[in-house]
């Protein structure tokens, strides 16, 4: 007599690959632009600020307000030409992070240890979630959406993202999303690209990115950060292509004559 398990069997490699691409195609996070807008991406919902909880953080939550706020009072911007997204939905997160990982989100306590916020794990997750991970999976739309824009203008801004400490599976340095990953898999199946550079100068290294394409040679990553902060992430540092390591107290000048050395090989290589 048989016996029959009541667990089902994982999907296979090629079902959960079609399953991604099903989910790019279905999503909202693509639409059309309207010529008179200009390629900067923001809305007033990337903000985080509740209960003075975000100053006990040195990662300025409300700084992509203040960078508009600062461009259109110069002149440089006309607010009314600011192109808005659409939050990043469930099925959109799922073109990367597993199920378990979203799942995790839903316990105050997982999102205050990626926040380094520790008072965020006493709140209500249903506050968390309209008042940290909205903003979020609004900047991860404004991400995807940048790309599109990017290809089809020559040049995109998103004001926000550029979650880099996020890979698929773990968050990290107020990096909850992995917006560049998952901009980065819509560009490949909606945009026909089949090559693409990440350049990261943040200051700190780039290690989400860097493990969600430590085996994908379609993405070249040239990382320019600080060697002596955090991550440390020394695994993670393997799979950088183009690996600058700079050291505390490096001044201005010499920062971005390095940069352009870097810049000018890299353009070399490619030509």
């Amino acid at each position: 007599m048989g016996t029959s398990s009541s667990h089902s069997s994982p999907p296979s490699m090629e079902a959960a690959e079609e399953l991604r691409r099903n989910r790019i195609l279905s999503s909202k996070l693509y639409f059309n632009v309207a010529p008179s807008k200009v390629a900067v991406i923001y809305s007033p919902s990337y903000d985080i600020a509740f209960l003075g909880i975000e100053k006990l953080h040195p990662f300025d939550s409300s700084k992509w307000g203040r960078i508009c706020q600062f461009l259109t009072n110069e002149g440089v911007l006309d607010k009314n030409r600011i192109i808005e997204p659409l939050e990043a939905s469930k099925d959109d997160l799922l073109v990367v992070h597993p199920e378990l990982y979203l799942r995790r989100l839903k316990s105050s306590v997982n999102v205050s240890m990626i926040l380094e916020v520790p008072p965020v794990a006493m709140l209500p997750n249903c506050l968390v979630q309209q008042k940290v991970l909205h903003p979020f999976r609004m900047q991860v739309g404004g991400s995807i959406l940048a790309a599109k824009l990017a290809k089809e203008r020559g040049w995109a801004i998103n004001v926000g993202g550029g979650f880099h400490h996020c890979s698929a599976q773990k968050g990290g340095g107020f990096c909850v999303y992995a917006d560049i990953t998952l901009c980065i898999q819509y560009a490949f199946v909606r945009l026909n690209i089949s090559r693409v550079m990440i350049i990261d100068l943040d200051a700190h290294q780039g290690n989400g990115h860097e493990t969600d394409f430590s085996d994908d040679r379609r993405v070249y990553i040239m990382d320019m950060y600080n060697s002596q902060i955090y991550p440390l992430d020394y695994e993670a540092r393997r799979y950088i292509d183009q690996k600058i390591e700079l050291k505390s107290g490096t001044r201005t000048k010499e920062y971005l004559e390095e940069l352009e050395r870097e810049l000018e090989g890299l353009s070399a290589d490619i030509t």
